[in-house]
């Protein structure tokens, strides 16, 4: 089924869109819950709490692509359980991948943090669309999907050691280019 079959489904409000979500983008989204949160339950739970926000997002909405809608709504719902869960705890692999771009996200708060974000995820995505799809492939594997830095390797056909060089050398042409742009990192 399509994904404009799907979103015609939620807005005749079917309970069969739901299955039909889960059916073409399932394993995506629970990739993405289970590599944040590691217990397959929480992640199911995330995936379910998913599905409901989509549920109650369309109508009105009729996101394209619908895998990316349904993703990050999946991942933003186990990033906040994640911190929820482990606000004093540390050392998950989603915590390494966090930490490796960590220098390079400013912090702020309140209005100022909203408008930030969105001027910084313009950027990213600008500098996204400068790399080869190697290295893109990557970046999105290990920082979007929170894959281990083993399993995107495994992904794009590298070696763990060229992986790594890899994503250093992206990482640091990131943070020139933020500072370019006048992100201070």
């Amino acid at each position: 089924m399509t994904d404009k079959e799907i979103i015609d489904l939620f807005f005749e409000r079917s309970e069969q869109a739901i299955a039909e979500l889960d059916k073409s983008h399932g394993g995506a989204v629970r990739r993405i819950a289970r590599n944040i949160l590691g217990d397959p339950g929480d992640a199911e739970e995330c995936v379910n709490d998913a599905y409901l926000a989509v549920w109650n997002k369309i109508p009105p909405e009729r996101p394209a692509p619908l895998r990316t809608y349904v993703c990050r709504i999946a991942r933003n719902l186990a990033a906040r359980r994640y911190r929820y869960d482990t606000a004093q705890k540390r050392g998950s692999g989603y915590d390494l991948a966090l930490d490796e771009l960590a220098g390079l996200v400013p912090d702020r708060g309140g209005v100022e943090e909203a408008v930030a974000a969105r001027e910084l995820a313009g950027i990213i995505n600008a500098f996204l669309d400068t790399l080869s799809y190697e290295d893109r492939f990557l970046f999105m594997r290990r920082y979007w999907y929170a894959d281990s830095l083993s399993e995107a390797a495994a992904m794009a056909g590298l070696s763990y050691g060229a992986a790594a060089v890899r994503l250093h050398r992206v990482r640091e042409k990131l943070r020139k280019q933020l500072l370019k742009e006048g992100v201070p990192v």
